[in-house]
């Protein structure tokens, strides 16, 4: 079968057609279809693997579970997931712990708004449905926050705050703040007060697993360490430090002593363009630093975002124009991606499921991944 690089389609004289010689799609090694019988369907394993023999969103779905089971199942795949949109409010948290728990996800990077969010939960706090008969002004004076259909009552708020000021009782003035190094004092403090409770946070502590945030400030909990330090200022106490570059490196030397690279994406944004531009990074400390370093890229891509590539916006566009610009692997030398376009709190449940299913199925039990640099 011809194909369009390079390939001759033929003199198509003023617009007119031609006298088509049909193809035998066997012989053309086609890939057939199926129907989705649901009378076949007993897991949702079943049912994502059927959906993967159909066609549009349902079968990106089944091909990204493909995706997830190979990195899962890779053991020297180091898999960076990035988290944004409000996937703690939406009440997906227990489903990233999970992927934690499992060694499925080595390191993550998130919006600070994600982590804040998830503190409530990790605190044994709840989240509410919106009641549309109460007008946004409504909410606001009477202290609800709201995100799309749920609340975040302002209280939640005052409990991580409450958190964050018993973290920051412990720090040490004179060691430098970054996030995942903050996230690791979260995450400890919560293993040892909120027992009962699980969380992103805790899980990743209790796993080894790092937790960046590169736009810190964009957060309660970098507003909790700007009020922080106010009141050390007050008290006559040197301020906290922040270095966000700590976390860059940091993350860049653990990619580095890696053999194999994967991310699993929830929407965009900065925590994704952070994490994909390691291969960038990497390649400049090489070209213009003069740096002996592997030009490392990711080899497995698995993104779940309904964003269209025609905004221009990077929570929209597509891992080949990733390619491009030296953050992946191209799948001509076996680099392997999975897109989906839909809602991640109807996409990441199936899929994530399905993937646990299968490795039930056939256990092969992926080890976690301890970030190997310099703490």
């Amino acid at each position: 079968m011809k194909h369009k690089n390079g390939s001759k389609h033929g003199n198509h004289h003023e617009g007119a057609g031609i006298d088509r010689k049909l193809h035998d799609p066997v012989e053309d090694r086609l890939i057939p279809l199926a129907p989705l019988d649901l009378a076949e369907v007993k897991s949702i394993d079943d049912l994502v693997r059927a959906m993967s023999k159909t066609a549009f969103t349902g079968r990106q779905l089944g091909e990204a579970a493909d995706v997830l089971e190979a990195m899962a199942r890779d053991q020297d795949a180091f898999v960076v997931m990035t988290l944004a949109g409000a996937m703690t409010v939406a009440k997906q948290g227990l489903i990233i712990s999970e992927l934690i728990e499992r060694g499925m996800v080595n390191a993550i990077v998130s919006t600070g708004a994600l982590m804040a969010h998830g503190l409530v939960e990790a605190t044994g706090r709840a989240h509410f449905r919106h009641n549309p008969d109460f007008s946004d002004e409504e909410l606001y004076e009477a202290g609800y926050n709201r995100v799309y259909d749920t609340l975040e009552p302002e209280q939640n708020l005052d409990d991580v705050e409450r958190v964050m000021a018993a973290v920051f009782k412990g720090w040490d003035a004179n060691e430098v703040m970054c996030s995942y190094k903050l996230n690791r004092a979260i995450g400890a403090h919560l293993s040892k007060h909120a027992k009962g409770q699980r969380g992103i946070l805790k899980s990743a502590y209790e796993n080894h697993v790092p937790v960046f945030v590169p736009a810190f400030s964009d957060s309660e909990l970098g507003l909790d360490f700007a009020l922080t330090n106010r009141e050390r200022d007050k008290e006559g106490k040197p301020r906290f430090r922040f270095d966000p570059f700590e976390d860059l490196e940091y993350f860049a030397a653990t990619l580095l002593s890696q053999k194999r690279l994967g991310i699993f994406t929830i929407g965009g944004g900065v925590p994704r363009n952070w994490s994909q531009q390691f291969g960038p990074f990497i390649e400049l400390r090489h070209r213009r630093g003069g740096e002996d370093l592997p030009l490392k890229r990711y080899h497995y891509g698995l993104r779940i975002c309904p964003e269209p590539v025609y905004w221009g916006g990077l929570s929209g566009s597509p891992y080949s124009e990733a390619v491009s610009w030296g953050k992946f692997v191209p799948p001509a030398e076996g680099g392997k991606f999975g897109e989906v376009f839909v809602d991640a709190t109807v996409g990441l449940p199936l899929i994530v499921a399905a993937v646990l299913e299968r490795l039930k199925k056939k256990p092969a039990e992926k080890k976690a991944v301890v970030a190997t640099a310099k703490k």
